[in-house]
């Protein structure tokens, strides 16, 4: 006789539960429940049958996997917030007693956790951590941007501030900006970090508010939780790019708006490389530890006299022990083939860069005030070039205005006409005056584009988004590029109608009629009276009908065959595979018969275009 099942206790019953049951079996408030889950990404879960989850009542509720909270119970967070809780009540006790004392006493010893082994856990490697910042730097920009006030204290932001700055300064050090592109919501750029694409987005320096209606203490924790990992995540790249982290602040610098220039890079290089020798007395000689690991390595070899050897006594003359060996690579004894020679973290740095990530080496900036500087600063210095600013938007600029060096003005201001001497006429002659979207756009096509067109007070070209949408989308081109393609269709039709056969009897056009209605026999009367009113000859329209009729049966067959073989594969699929199948299939259709509608609809209004112009 096999186990007799109890209702509410196997299936679903057991495999999930609801939150309120969550709560109670883990003994926490709500909201530290919800901390706890944020922080751990424990998330709720749909079931098949809510009914039979829920233990046959239809009562709407979240359910979470059971496996999940036993997850949760044995949680080091979850004690300290149980202690803090108990700190919570000692406090309030104390002050209502007026006992200050002892609120300072628990005040002092107040119960703090911390995220690090949360950290580790979630993100066993380190690429797996660098996948998982682009939500975690969106945060933190959005932070950096939002005013202190009661809910958001400033220690919070300053240090959501301080994060953005070190990652900047990293991705223009290592010069990894790959994307940039200029929204209603804000900047977004991507870069590339140990060959993975990290995609953020920065908000515009507008003063922003806080609506009362967001739950600002779900964001804090995500904020919390990111924070952290951001730290373990910088300290490894500045470590790996030989730089010191955290980066050293000038707070002088920092308090008259020098922005990420405040931050000093310095090379870990620069720190000293030989440490003190550790020397120990014993017996009144001097021992270092150099000569511990050769006595060791001596008894393990069993070499006996070259212990006895050791000059324990005179611990200079191992000094020059201590310097780090270099490597030499030495050939096989065995193996007489030629040694592959392996890239290393030196080789591959000492490599040539691409193009791109120095595309305005050779160019200085200057911003005008209208401009926003972090934005444009940071662009530009990813990319090899100058660039200086007006002691109006913060100091730190490397050159003033005057500086003869300057190759192009980045401003957003209409032209206007004014007195100028003739040094400064001569000055602005010998610049390029662009708004900024041509460094955008110069960073997304990969070279410098011509100036002209994003020349100051023009209507600029098309913004596109360099992200790229699913293959084969729809693209919209510049209307120079329009204009160009719209004049070769023409030309190909004017030559259409113009050309004529080999034998001189007829026209292409007639022919391309009547090969399209090769497969009705109406269609096809139709076109061979107009195949002899245009002076068609019949041998060759008779070859063009067999011509179209050939390409029609091979056509239909090969059709054929595919459909047979989709056939076969879908019979081979499971129901689930079958229906996401036909999703995709749906869904490529639609795509594909938007595109074809929207290449009408340009060609059309392209047309439309040249016939005003010529009118």
């Amino acid at each position: 006789m096999g186990r007799l099942r109890v209702k509410g206790k196997a299936g679903a019953a057991k495999n999930y539960t609801t939150r309120s049951a969550a709560v109670k079996k883990l003994q926490c408030s709500l909201a530290d429940f919800r901390r706890l889950c944020i922080l751990k990404g424990i998330f709720p879960r749909e079931p098949r049958s809510r009914k039979k989850a829920n233990k046959g009542s239809s009562a709407p509720t979240s359910f979470y996997y059971t496996k999940d909270i036993a997850y949760l119970a044995h949680e080091p967070i979850l004690k300290k917030l149980r202690e803090h809780k108990a700190f919570a009540k000692k406090l309030s006790r104390a002050l209502g007693r007026g006992e200050w004392s002892s609120a300072k006493s628990l005040e002092e010893n107040k119960p703090v956790y911390r995220l690090d082994h949360i950290i580790k856990e979630r993100y066993p490697t380190f690429i797996d951590a660098i996948r998982d910042i682009d939500d975690a730097l969106c945060m933190v920009f959005l932070f950096a941007s939002l005013p202190s006030n009661s809910r958001l204290p400033s220690e919070l932001v300053e240090n959501c501030a301080r994060l953005s700055a070190e990652w900047q300064l990293y991705v223009m050090h290592s010069k990894s900006l790959r994307k940039v592109f200029l929204s209603i919501k804000g900047v977004y750029y991507q870069a590339e970090i140990m060959d993975q694409t990290v995609t953020w987005l920065v908000p515009y320096l507008f003063t922003q508010n806080v609506p009362a209606d967001v739950d600002i203490r779900v964001m804090l924790t995500f904020l919390e939780l990111y924070q952290t990992l951001l730290g373990f995540v910088f300290f490894k790249l500045y470590t790996d790019a030989g730089l010191v982290y955290p980066p050293p602040l000038d707070v002088k610098k920092e308090e008259q708006g020098a922005g990420v220039n405040a931050f000093d890079l310095q090379d870990s290089s620069r720190q000293p490389a030989n440490k003190p020798i550790k020397v120990a007395e014993v017996d009144g000689r001097k021992i270092t530890s150099k000569v511990v690991r050769q006595t060791i390595k001596a008894i393990t070899s069993g070499d006996s006299e070259d212990v006895a050897g050791l000059n324990l006594s005179n611990p200079e003359s191992t000094e020059a022990d201590m310097e780090e060996e270099e490597f030499v690579q030495q050939s096989s004894k065995t193996q007489k083939t030629t040694t592959v020679i392996l890239p290393t973290l030196q080789t591959l740095s000492n490599l040539p860069q691409t193009l791109s990530t120095s595309l305005f080496s050779s160019y200085t900036f200057f911003l005008s005030r209208e401009t926003p500087r972090s934005i444009f600063e940071f662009i530009v210095r990813s990319f090899g070039g100058r660039i200086g600013w007006p002691s109006s938007s913060g100091s730190g600029s490397p050159f003033d205005e005057t500086d003869p060096t300057i190759t192009h003005v980045i401003i957003d201001r209409p032209v206007v006409e004014k007195q100028e001497t003739p040094e400064q006429r001569e000055l602005r002659l010998r610049r390029k005056f662009v708004q900024p979207q041509w460094i955008v756009d110069c960073i997304n096509a990969g070279k410098i584009l011509l100036e002209d067109p994003y020349a100051q007070g023009k209507s600029l070209p098309p913004h596109l988004s360099p992200f790229g949408e699913y293959e084969g989308a729809y693209i919209p081109a510049v209307e120079a590029a329009d204009e160009e393609t719209m004049q070769d269709e023409e030309e190909e039709g004017d030559g259409e109608e113009m050309d004529v056969d080999d034998e001189g009897n007829g026209v292409r056009g007639v022919l391309d009629v009547v090969a399209a209605a090769a497969s009705e026999e109406t269609s096809l009367r139709a076109a061979e009276l107009a195949a002899e009113a245009a002076g068609v000859d019949f041998g060759t329209f008779e070859a063009t009908v067999k011509r179209a009729h050939k390409k029609q049966v091979k056509k239909s067959t090969t059709d054929a065959l595919e459909e047979a073989e989709q056939d076969m594969n879908k019979m081979m699929m499971s129901n689930k595979q079958r229906k996401l199948y036909e999703k995709m299939k749906y869904s490529n259709q639609k795509k594909e018969a938007e595109r074809m509608h929207l290449e009408s609809k340009r060609k059309e209004l392209t047309k439309q275009k040249r016939k005003d112009r010529h009118a």
